[in-house]
């Protein structure tokens, strides 16, 4: 069985969500990042930049255990692993390997930044109410939509005519487009292709996977291992 070390985020569903897409064994440990779990040495041998998820594949390259960190990275390997959602052509996979990078350099980064600006922030300790950070992020995540729009508008699919990593990589952080802010009515592309992908039954599993954990991560301590560290 492959080890994944998760929490609920959507980082944390890229990951669970393609092991269950590859029908791939998995054990759950928990790393709880409000509680700063993901500092601990032993996690750091596996993730020595403190974030999750990361896993442990215990037949990896020529029978090896391996070790992989970053979602992104996570993604290419059990698509290599499998053979499976990475398209079937060298075009396919440098399509799926672009929208895979649009994700981990544009929407994650800026999605996350806007959830933080928007949610976390003003509740802080003092509050930190930032209207200038607030409108940058709200704005530059509803271009990135509008950009997969348009791409959408011409493919049923992220990459082309068929679900890949590049779709698993995305849905998370655009399932929670409410709390970045953002309108579907000008996106009906979008629209259709997250409820597409939604309703997927291993989407849904990876998604509900300790769902009940959960939470806004607005205590002081949780604003510490979060924000501070």
């Amino acid at each position: 069985m492959i080890d994944l070390y998760f929490w609920p985020t959507p980082n944390g569903w890229k990951a669970s969500i393609a092991l269950e897409e590859m029908d791939l064994p998995y054990i759950t440990h928990l790393i709880n990042i409000g509680k700063g779990d993901q500092f601990e040495t032993e996690f750091l041998k596996i993730s020595p930049n403190n974030r999750m998820p990361a896993i442990v594949d215990p037949d990896g390259p020529d029978g090896a255990p391996v070790s992989v960190f970053e979602s992104g990275a996570i993604l290419m390997y059990l698509a290599r692993k499998t053979g499976r959602f990475y398209g079937k052509t060298e075009r396919d996979r440098i399509a799926v390997e672009e929208w895979l990078m649009w994700q981990m350099g544009g929407v994650g980064p800026m999605a996350g930044q806007a959830h933080h600006f928007l949610k976390y922030a003003p509740q802080l300790d003092p509050p930190q109410d930032l209207p200038y950070a607030q409108d940058r992020y709200r704005a530059e995540v509803g271009r990135l939509y509008g950009v997969l729009d348009r791409r959408l508008a011409e493919n049923e699919y992220v990459a082309g005519d068929f679900y890949s990593i590049a779709d698993m990589s995305i849905w998370g952080w655009a399932s929670l487009w409410e709390g970045q802010q953002q309108v579907l009515e000008d996106k009906p592309h979008f629209a259709r292709w997250l409820d597409m992908v939604s309703a997927r039954p291993a989407v849904q599993a990876g998604r509900a996977l300790h769902a009940e954990l959960r939470s806004d991560n607005r205590g002081k301590q949780a604003q510490s291992n979060l924000f501070k560290r």
